[in-house]
């Protein structure tokens, strides 16, 4: 993995942060804005230092959460209303533009 400065790290979890209730990102989408060559750098930030962020929203371009976090992203997407149709994200909907 090429360095990410700690400027891109907070600039990430900014991004993450300001994803509102019912919509979603993608990892590409958060790596193309900051900058960074590629989508697992976001995964990698989001499994060392987002806990406290909304790390739900965040989601795979295919609108399929991983299947370690599955039950509980699609639980809390639903929650916050997000389009859900067979535990897939309508990401026509739900996808925030860059």
């Amino acid at each position: 993995m090429s360095a990410v400065s700690d400027e891109q790290v907070e600039e990430v979890r900014g991004l993450i942060a300001a994803i509102p209730a019912g919509r979603v990102r993608t990892y590409g989408d958060l790596a193309d804005e900051v900058g960074l060559s590629n989508a697992r750098i976001v995964g990698w930030i989001m499994r060392t230092d987002a806990s406290d962020l909304p790390w739900h929203r965040v989601v795979p371009a295919s609108g399929r959460p991983a299947p370690a976090v599955r039950t509980r992203q699609l639980e809390l997407l639903r929650a916050e209303g997000t389009p859900l149709v067979d535990d897939r994200i309508v990401m026509a909907k739900a996808r925030m533009p860059s």
